[in-house]
């Protein structure tokens, strides 16, 4: 998996956050990540429990590349604040893209989701 990059978006960054865990790939872009199943679903909760199927604030730790987080900040699926959380906490992140105004389903409309994935892979990743 070191050839290879992950992209996912929203539940997708659970098996995403899982593998970059585990093996070491190129790259990995978290869009509208969520800290844990438990968190978004009881917004509260503040630690991580054994049976909550999705604790990727335990994982993102673990990865050993570089990680790029993408969230709006008027997020209406998964809040924001999952998306800071995990930034915080992953220590191969770089200068997430916090999007102003956008909410889960538009973050893309926004010009400077496009520039920023740009700037990632070419500068971020590409100086690996």
């Amino acid at each position: 998996m070191s050839e290879g990059s992950e992209e996912q978006k929203s539940i997708g960054t659970v098996p995403t956050v899982d593998l970059a865990s585990r093996y070491e790939c190129a790259a990995v872009v978290l869009h509208s990540p969520l800290t844990s199943g438990m968190r978004v679903a009881f917004p509260d909760t503040k630690k991580t429990y054994c049976f909550d199927a999705f604790p990727n604030i335990e994982k993102v730790s673990k990865i050993t590349s570089p990680v790029l987080i993408i969230h709006g900040t008027e997020d209406e699926v998964i809040d924001f604040s999952h998306g800071l959380a995990l930034f915080e906490r992953c220590p191969k992140a770089v200068e997430p893209l916090w999007v102003e105004g956008a909410g889960h389903n538009d973050i893309e409309l926004y010009s400077q989701y496009l520039e920023r994935l740009r700037r990632f892979i070419s500068q971020e990743v590409a100086a690996q």
